[in-house]
């Protein structure tokens, strides 16, 4: 319940201000022919009628031949004096003279961006008995509104909510209104401190300061306003003052809303002994401790909400309770505790509140199940327990909830079957327990909650058909608009084809539902629909022709992807904001688009058969707004088309694995907002158009699998510095490897492999802020999300997906694709060493330099790498020895050093003896997991020369001996008289004996 609404709780002060701020309205006499209306009054009306903009007419009542003006539409008079006493006109424009008020009420209005002269001039402060004043929605900012103001003494209701109100006029110390008991200047952007004469309105009662953006420091005042009762104080800084709440301790206040005041609780122990208050609302906060017992009695309080206070972990729900709730009977009807972070399990303790309305505890870390005494809280209207770890069933008790609105269950790990006594709960209107492992179909009961708006199933282990009689199941669910049941196992088979279903959905998901064969023709009637999830649910027969979906005027929002759909596209719904139709069967051309039609923001097309040319869909004489366009894996062939420059809206374009040849088209460098372009697959031929350089916001480049020509520009990591995956393997791409690459601080993929690339690695891969771990990886680069409002907010999304060879064999990654980090520079003609600094790139997951020429060593440091998933050094012609630091890499799961002219043994460690031995092959090296054993032996010290075996000088620190490379199982012995080659050797010398 939100904090406004408290006012229900307060009756009797209500009354009490409705009688003083409305007055005496027009009670029906039952005389008709008595005109209350002044002659005068009804010319002046007659007047203002005729400055208005009435474009619905609603003051077709007002004319000559109705003389009682009285009965006209919006006006209210004194009974016995026939005075006009009050004008509710809100939403028009007008002006108006000469008029007795006590009552003016022209809210809402822009009044054609000039306000009236009667507000700008001193027509307003002639009405000295108009009480109250509503002008929210006015745009007041080019006038003195306070002068004015000040000159209607009588005034006890003033509302200036967003009126673009910025000046408090600090200046002014105090007003005269003396009977002003409601203030509300909410939604006003002041931006300043708050004023001395808001505190010498001491007749208030109750104050708005909502979304006014007051900060510190605040003058002393508040214990000044001894009659004040409601504070709003939403969102303004000032709040966060010990001072401040000092002043309100000790008050009569009923309700405190000081939501996203940045208050901590240091300064929240300043405030205390708040007995009358009923209503409690401190969320948003910086809050870490529960609030005080000081502060209010708890026992009275009949809402509060703690959400929001994100420091609060670890603190147990049981806990909470017991802290500030020590009474029997607890007078709360409102408890609101989300994103808290709270633990343990739902404790007995709620079941003392018998008054509770309202129980909100979702975004929590509560366990456990749900107890059975749940079911006592009769009078629970709204019940959010998402987003826990709750486990068990859905209680039977839950049915006796009768006065139950909305049930909140989602995001748990709730099991079993719905209870069939949800359909007990006759005042239901939302139930969501989506995102758990519920099991079994959905119940017949539900089919009883005749006033029943919203229903999630979704992504749960529900299987089975809806009831036989489904026509029967939907009769009594008229009120229904959002109808969620994707990623269950359900069926939905009709008995007759013609059925119209009783509701109007606004929202349908039934993806991975048993819909088809053929497709649900009874979706024709939902007249209202805005979104349509049918994707995965077997339909295999043609799309409907064009006349069902001009049936359809509001729908914005339609996938129907992964079925089988067949036949031609001949044309896209005009209203569609998003259409995607992947993984299909369609064939023949893209659809054609005349210059006029529209396109939705999301495309998708991929995964079917369409062929022939992009130019006839791509190249229409207007400018589309489409953001996402994925026509990948097709049949699509021709150049692609230079007509980009009429798509700048795009983020995301796929044409992927097609047959489109031809160069990389000039005109994409108009594409500026583009942050992924994808053409990999293709046939593309030519070198990378400098025009490329000016997509600066590009975060996705796939251009694998073509036949493009020339070297890496430098421009490349020096304008395309937001790269995160660059994909350009087998290619034809040739020349030195630019050292401006090291620009591409955020690289997470560089796959530059099977092309001609010559010359050394730079030593500069050091400055990979990812790699090296300086920065952080991204997931948010690698899918595109787009949100927009329907009734619901609605996610257009799209994943980036690529083709990578990691673990020695190439497979496409999606889902998986952020948690890569990856460098692949194989099977290119690079020569030199492997530079040292690569070993600082300790997040890398997967390094791939194989089939190169590199010579030298393998750096020392290669353990520093602690991240390395695979590690390929094959085909090379790397010399030395293994580095011991090897060992360290405790992650390795494909390690390949093959094909070198490595020597010695391979270090010991649980990764590195896992491996088979062709990971080993084409060295001298020694040791497990190879077949060849090292031998080792202690050699006397002895002047040796002229032998035919070789010995090597180690430190001792290695090993205990010396160990030679033997192929058979028979060792060779050594003497120590045994002569080696020249030189001489200490007692405890290690030698690696190797035979010429």
């Amino acid at each position: 319940m939100s904090a406004r609404s408290s006012f229900s709780h307060y009756t009797r002060y209500l009354c009490l201000l409705a009688v003083v701020a409305l007055f005496r309205l027009c009670s029906c006499s039952p005389n008709f022919d008595v005109v209350l209306c002044m002659d005068g009054k009804r010319q002046a009306l007659l007047e203002f009628k005729e400055g208005l903009i009435d474009e619905a007419d609603r003051l077709a009542s007002w004319v000559d031949e109705e003389e009682d003006c009285c009965r006209w539409a919006g006006i209210v008079c004194d009974n016995v004096t026939g005075h006009v006493h009050e004008i509710r006109l809100r939403a028009l424009d007008g002006d108006c003279l000469g008029i007795e008020l006590r009552h003016l009420d022209l809210s809402c209005n822009d009044f054609g961006q000039k306000v009236p002269k009667f507000i700008s001039s001193h027509w307003l402060s002639s009405l000295h008995q108009l009480h109250h004043l509503d002008l929210s929605g006015v745009d007041l900012s080019k006038y003195n509104w306070l002068e004015v103001i000040n000159t209607l003494p009588s005034l006890v209701e003033l509302h200036l909510s967003g009126c673009v109100l910025v000046d408090m006029h600090h200046h002014v110390s105090s007003l005269n209104l003396t009977s002003l008991s409601l203030l509300d200047l909410s939604y006003n952007n002041f931006n300043s401190s708050l004023t001395l004469w808001i505190f010498s309105i001491t007749s208030l009662v109750s104050l708005d300061l909502t979304l006014c953006n007051f900060h510190g420091p605040t003058p002393s005042g508040f214990h000044n306003l001894t009659s004040l009762q409601v504070l709003h104080i939403f969102e303004n800084d000032f709040m966060n003052s010990s001072s401040v709440l000092k002043e309100l301790s000790n008050s009569n206040l009923i309700l405190l809303d000081i939501r996203s005041c940045g208050v901590s609780s240091s300064v929240l122990d300043s405030l205390h002994n708040l007995t009358s208050l009923f209503n409690l609302d401190i969320s948003d906060n910086q809050l870490t401790k529960i609030p005080a017992k000081s502060l209010c009695n708890f026992c009275n309080v009949k809402e509060i909400d703690l959400s929001w206070n994100y420091d609060f972990q670890s603190i147990s729900l049981t806990y909470l309770l017991e802290s500030i709730l020590e009474c029997k009977t607890p007078a709360l009807e409102s408890l609101a505790l989300r994103y808290l972070g709270l633990s343990g399990k739902l404790p007995s303790q709620l079941g003392k509140l018998v008054h509770l309305q309202q129980l909100q505890l979702g975004n929590n870390n509560i366990d456990g199940v749900i107890p059975d005494f749940i079911g006592m809280l009769s009078f629970l209207r709204t019940l959010d327990l998402s987003d826990n770890l709750i486990s068990g069933h859905i209680p039977f008790s839950i049915g006796q909830l009768s006065l139950l609105e909305v049930l909140f269950l989602s995001h748990n790990k709730l099991n079993g079957r719905i209870p069939d006594s949800i359909g007990r709960l006759s005042s239901l209107k939302e139930l969501d327990v989506s995102y758990n492992q519920l099991d079994g179909s959905l119940p017949d009961s539900i089919g009883r909650l005749s006033l029943l708006k919203r229903l999630d199933v979704s992504d749960n282990q529900l299987e089975g058909s809806l009831p036989n009689s489904l026509e029967t199941f939907f009769t009594k669910l008229l009120s229904l608009k959002y109808l969620d049941g994707g990623g269950n196992n359900l069926t939905l088979r009709l008995r007759h084809a013609n059925w119209i279903p009783p509701f109007q959905l606004k929202r349908l998901n039934l993806n991975s539902w048993h819909l088809g064969p053929q497709f649900p023709l009874w979706l024709q009637s939902q007249n209202d629909s805005l979104e349509w999830d049918i994707s995965n649910t077997g339909i295999t027969s043609s799309m409907p022709p064009d006349s069902f979906w001009r049936s359809l005027p509001n729908l914005l929002y339609m996938d129907m992807s992964h079925n089988h759909l067949q036949g031609t596209l001949s044309s896209i719904p005009e209203t569609l904001s998003s259409l995607d139709l992947n993984s299909n069967d369609f064939s023949g051309k893209l659809p054609h688009l005349s210059a006029d039609s529209g396109f939705p923001y999301l495309l998708d097309l991929s995964n079917n058969s369409f062929k022939g040319s992009l130019h006839h869909m791509l190249c229409p004489y207007k400018e589309k707004g489409t953001r996402v366009l994925n026509l990948g894996n097709n049949l699509l062939s021709g150049v692609i088309p230079e007509c980009w420059e009429k798509w700048t809206e795009l983020r995301f374009l796929n044409l992927e694995n097609n047959n489109l040849s031809g160069s990389i088209p000039r005109t994409l460098s108009s594409l500026y907002n583009l942050g992924s372009l994808n053409m990999r697959g293709n046939k593309l031929s030519g070198r990378l158009p400098d025009s490329l350089m000016n997509l600066t916001h590009l975060n996705i480049l796939q251009l694998g699998g073509n036949e493009l020509v020339g070297s890496i520009p430098a421009w490349f990591g020096r304008e395309l510095s937001f790269l995160t995956l660059v994909n350009l393997r087998s290619n034809k791409f040739d020349g030195n490897l630019p050292t401006e690459i090291c620009y591409l601080a955020y690289i997470q993929i560089l796959d530059l492999a099977d092309n001609n690339l010559v010359g050394n690695i730079p030593r500069c891969f050091n400055n990979f802020s990812v790699f090296s771990g300086k920065q952080n990886a991204s997931e948010i680069v690698f899918e595109y999300r787009d949100r927009y409002l329907l009734d619901t907010v609605v996610t257009l999304e799209t994943v980036t997906s690529d083709s990578l060879v990691m673990k020695g064999r190439e497979d496409t990654y999606s889902s998986i694709l952020p948690l890569v980090l990856l460098l692949d520079l194989s099977n290119n003609n690079l020569s030199g060493h492997i530079p040292s600094e690569l070993t600082a790139l300790m997040k890398l997951t997967t390094l791939n330099l194989s089939r190169n020429h590199l010579t030298g060593t393998i750096p020392e440091k290669i353990g520093d790498m602690i991240s390395l998933e695979t590690c390929d050094f094959s085909i090379n012609k790397l010399s030395g020895e293994l580095p011991l630091s090897f060992s360290s890499l405790n992650f390795l799961s494909s390690f390949n050093v093959s094909y070198n002219s490595l020597t010695g043994r391979v270090p010991s460690s649980t990764q590195l003896q896992s491996f088979d031995e062709s990971s080993f092959f084409g060295n001298q090296l020694c040791g497990a997991p190879l077949a060849d054993r090292c031998i080792e032996v202690k050699v006397p010290e002895k002047k040796v020369d002229g032998s035919k075996w070789t010995a090597e000088k180690r430190d001792n620190s290695e090993s205990d001996g010396l160990y030679r490379s033997t192929s058979s199982e028979k060792e060779t012995k050594l003497q120590e008289t045994q002569t080696l080659e020249s030189g001489t050797y200490g007692e405890d010398d290690l030698l690696i004996i190797t035979s010429d």
